[in-house]
């Protein structure tokens, strides 16, 4: 039997042209992975004070909604992070005032202002998915940890500023493991 999943689409139409849409999922005592990515690939995140803002409004948001950071690592263009949520309807303000606030405050730096700051090709502003165990929670982690490395940028993630683990990768396992933070009752295909 799967469980019923409070959802959010830019649609109310759920498939077009025979494909599933794009939605988020708002889900209570989960663990997310979450990555978005400037508009264009714009490198916004090149200045030292944007990559300020980001980490200042990320942590600032991320402890208003009770979101637990676990990783996060940003680049010139985007960023991936891992971390638990435990009110799900949370998830959908916490990103809305994050990067409402980091877009308008790092086009107040730029020379021209970016419409739509984060917005890719097929107009969604970040992808949101519930990790289903530990192995894809693992595997998150450690992509999120080695960003600087994979984008050629720094071989060791521990000298790269704009990488941070906040919760050591099997403190956090265990953790979700008692809290059962694991999304289970779903196929793991998110649409079949």
């Amino acid at each position: 039997m799967h469980r019923k999943i409070p959802k959010f689409s830019r649609s109310a139409r759920e498939y077009f042209d025979g494909k599933h849409r794009f939605e988020h999922w708002y889900l209570d005592n989960q663990l997310y992975f979450i990555t978005g990515c400037c508009r264009d690939h714009f490198p916004a995140f090149e200045l030292f004070e944007a990559r300020r803002i980001f980490w200042d409004r990320l942590e600032h948001y991320s402890a208003q909604f009770g979101f637990v950071l676990w990783v996060a690592s940003l680049m010139s263009n985007h960023y991936h992070l891992v971390g638990y949520n435990r009110v799900g309807r949370n998830i959908r303000t916490l990103m809305q005032r994050f990067h409402g606030s980091v877009a308008k405050l790092v086009n107040d730096e730029l020379p021209e202002r970016r419409a739509d700051f984060w917005r890719d090709q097929k107009g969604r502003e970040y992808f949101d998915g519930c990790l289903r165990d530990e192995k894809q929670c693992r595997a998150s982690f450690r992509y999120t940890l080695m960003q600087s490395r994979r984008h050629g940028v720094m071989h060791d993630y521990l000298k790269y500023p704009d990488t941070r683990v906040y919760i050591p990768v099997d403190v956090g396992v265990k953790r979700a493991l008692e809290l059962k933070a694991f999304l289970d009752g779903v196929p793991y295909k998110r649409y079949e």
